[in-house]
C-alpha cells in the first residue's frame, strides 16, 4: 500500500543558503558579462608610450628644478660666505671703538678747565686736548661704520634667507615631479605586465623594426652640416651610441634627452642650457626643411630633443629602457622646430 505522507520541507536555512548562493551566481555572471575587454597590444602601447611622454614632461621639469636649485644654492652660499666675513668685520670694528674709548678713559675724566689750570705745562695740555677732540673724530666715525655694516649684514642676511625659501620651494617642486616620473613607469609597468610574454616579445621586435636601434647601418645621406660646432656635436654624441636612458642622467653612463644634448654639445665647446624647455633658446629656431646635421630637433610640445643627424634620422636618448639611438622623424612624435646653436 502506497504510502501518503507529505514530502519533508526544505528548512528555512536551506532555502536562505540556496537563494545567496543563486544570487552570487548571477552576479558573478553578470560582472563577467560587463568586465572590460582586456586592452589589446596596440592600445597598450598606445597607452604606454603616452605615460613614457608624461614621464619625460616630468623629467624635464625636474631636471629644470634641480638646475635651479643648485643655482640658489651658490648664490645662498655666497650670500652666507659674505655675511660671515661682514660679522668679523664688525667684530674689528667694534674691537677698534672699544680701543679708542679704552684711551679717551685714561686721558682723564677732568673738566679740561681744571686741567689747564693744574698743569705744569699748558702748551703739553693744549697738545692733549687737540688729541683728544682727534679721538672723539675717530670714535664718531668709527660708529658711523659701524652703524653701515650692520644695515649691510641685515640687508644680507634677509637676502640668503629668501634664497634659502625658495631653495626649500624647489627642492620640494623637484621631488614631486620625480614622484611624477616614478608614477608614470609604474604604470607603464602595470600596463606592459597585462601582455603575455610573447605580446611584449612581439612589441619589443616591432618597436626594433620601426626605428634604428644603436649599431645597425644607418643610412645618414650626405648632408653638410651648417656649422663645425653642430658637426663636432654630433660626431660626440654618435660615440654615446648604446648608452642607457636614465631620468636626469647627463653623461657620459647614462643620459635623458636633454641631457645627451647638453654634453654633446659640451665636447664640442658650447656651453648650452640643461632642459628642453630652455635649450628651444639657445639658438636661432629653424623650420624642418631647413635642419642640417648637428642641430637640434624639438618633438611633442618640446619636451623631447634630439640632434639632427641626415636623412629624416635623429641621434637621441629615447625614454627609459632604451638607448641612445638614431631613430627616424616619424616616429619620434609631433615636430616642433629646430634649433641651430
Amino acid at each position: 500500500m502506497a504510502s501518503h505522507r507529505r514530502p519533508k520541507q526544505p528548512s528555512r536555512t536551506r532555502v536562505t543558503v540556496l537563494t545567496a548562493t543563486a544570487a552570487a551566481a548571477v552576479a558573478l555572471t553578470s560582472q563577467a558579462a560587463h568586465a572590460d575587454p582586456k586592452p589589446t597590444k596596440s592600445e597598450v602601447k598606445a597607452k604606454v608610450d603616452k605615460l613614457y611622454h608624461e614621464a619625460e614632461v616630468a623629467t624635464e621639469k625636474a631636471n629644470g628644478a634641480k638646475e635651479q636649485q643648485d643655482k640658489l644654492k651658490k648664490q645662498a652660499d655666497a650670500l652666507q660666505d659674505k655675511v660671515a666675513r661682514g660679522q668679523d668685520e664688525l667684530n674689528t670694528l667694534r674691537g677698534e671703538l672699544g680701543s679708542l674709548a679704552t684711551a679717551q678713559y685714561r686721558s682723564g675724566g677732568l673738566d679740561p678747565s681744571v686741567q689747564l689750570l693744574l698743569s705744569s705745562d699748558p702748551d703739553d695740555f693744549l697738545d692733549q686736548a687737540s688729541a683728544l677732540d682727534q679721538l672723539t673724530a675717530k670714535q664718531a666715525e668709527s660708529l658711523q661704520k659701524i652703524q653701515a655694516k650692520q644695515r649691510t649684514l641685515a640687508q644680507q642676511r634677509q637676502e640668503a634667507q629668501g634664497k634659502l625659501a625658495d631653495l626649500a620651494d624647489v627642492r620640494k617642486t623637484l621631488n614631486e615631479n620625480k614622484k611624477k616620473y616614478q608614477g608614470k613607469l609604474a604604470d607603464a609597468q602595470k600596463l606592459l605586465n597585462t601582455l603575455t610574454a610573447a605580446e611584449r616579445a612581439k612589441m619589443a621586435e616591432d618597436e626594433q623594426r620601426a626605428s634604428r636601434a644603436a649599431g645597425d647601418r644607418v643610412e645618414l645621406g650626405n648632408e653638410v652640416p651648417a656649422s663645425a660646432r653642430g658637426a663636432a656635436a654630433l660626431q660626440a654624441a654618435a660615440t654615446q651610441l648604446g648608452k642607457p636612458y636614465v631620468s636626469g642622467g647627463s653623461g657620459p653612463n647614462s643620459f635623458d634627452c636633454s641631457g645627451l644634448t647638453q654634453w654633446a654639445y659640451a665636447q664640442a665647446g658650447v656651453q648650452i642650457t640643461r632642459t628642453t624647455y630652455t635649450q628651444v633658446n639657445d639658438g636661432v629656431q629653424i623650420g624642418r626643411s631647413a635642419l642640417k646635421p648637428g642641430d637640434l630637433v624639438f618633438f611633442s610640445n618640446t619636451s623631447h630633443v634630439g640632434l639632427y643627424a641626415g636623412n629624416n634620422q635623429v641621434l637621441h636618448a629615447p625614454y627609459p629602457g632604451q638607448v641612445v639611438r638614431y631613430e627616424a622623424m616619424e616616429y619620434l612624435g609631433a615636430f616642433q622646430f629646430g634649433v641651430r646653436v
